[in-house]
């Protein structure tokens, strides 16, 4: 079977809102036009075509999350009703549990997941109440993990997944603590578990775990400068351990374009 052309192809919308008419806009092949972008980018980052082909108007930025705007939500509690079993949770915990209203800074249900916010100082007895009541049972904690909001006063976020085999129900708790005072009661008196995700945590955010039997590292060298996850760490020209080589910056990595 054969096609008969029907002329040429008719040109392409550009996330301007402009069509390509450009000469660019008809080369035939990927690399014809990886070469013209790599030569308007050499002549001053002037677009071809309204942008490279992945999307990025100018420059070397092919992934575009250099344009991302990134907004911070209110910290503020959920409405209830919650729904699902969330009511009935919070109700209990708020009833049995003399800290609730100085200890619980938050309570949020987002996508499916009920979530308690936590001073750092009041965790591991938040945990301890929430293991040992008849009305909770969370007999497991299944991962404590960092995360880095560089933006934020409190910019280190510690969350703790817990798990209630008895009533077959799933629990965030999240606190937060502060570059200056990197501090959170450790967990590991109650679950045991918790100690090598502390230690991974301390590793790669440097938040301290007081009270923690062992707070060594666990992924990096014990001689290891600064915490490889957070949002300011570089992400190149870092020795590497025993082999004298090193990493190159991003900008100074071979480029595949």
């Amino acid at each position: 079977m054969s096609v008969t052309p029907q002329g040429p192809p008719a040109s392409r919308p550009q996330p301007d809102g402009q069509n390509d008419t450009s000469a660019s806009g008809s080369l035939s092949n990927t690399q014809d036009r990886a070469s013209a972008v790599a030569a308007a980018v050499r002549e001053g980052g002037s677009q071809v075509g309204g942008s490279d082909m992945f999307g990025a108007a100018r420059g070397g930025d092919t992934s575009g999350f250099g344009g991302l705007v990134r907004t911070q939500p209110a910290a503020l509690s959920s409405p209830r009703p919650y729904g699902s079993w969330f009511d009935e949770g919070v109700d209990a915990l708020q009833e049995a549990y003399p800290g609730f209203a100085d200890d619980i800074t938050r309570v949020v249900v987002d996508r499916g997941e009920l979530t308690l916010h936590v001073r750092p100082e009041r965790v591991a007895d938040l945990c301890q109440h929430l293991r040992d009541s008849p009305d909770h049972r969370y007999e497991l904690l299944l991962g404590v993990s960092g995360v880095d909001f560089p933006a934020q006063d409190e910019r280190f976020h510690v969350v703790y997944h817990l798990l209630s085999m008895t009533y077959r129900r799933r629990l965030r708790l999240e606190t937060a603590c502060s570059e200056r005072h990197p501090h959170v009661s450790t967990v590991t008196g109650v679950y045991p578990t918790a100690d090598f995700h502390e230690r991974e945590t301390w590793d790669m955010f440097g938040v301290q775990f007081d009270g923690h039997p062992a707070l060594t590292r666990i992924l990096m060298p014990d001689d290891w400068d600064g915490h490889p996850q957070r949002k300011d760490y570089p992400l190149g020209g870092v020795p590497v351990e025993y082999k004298g080589a090193q990493i190159p910056p991003p900008d100074e990595r071979r480029s595949y374009a």
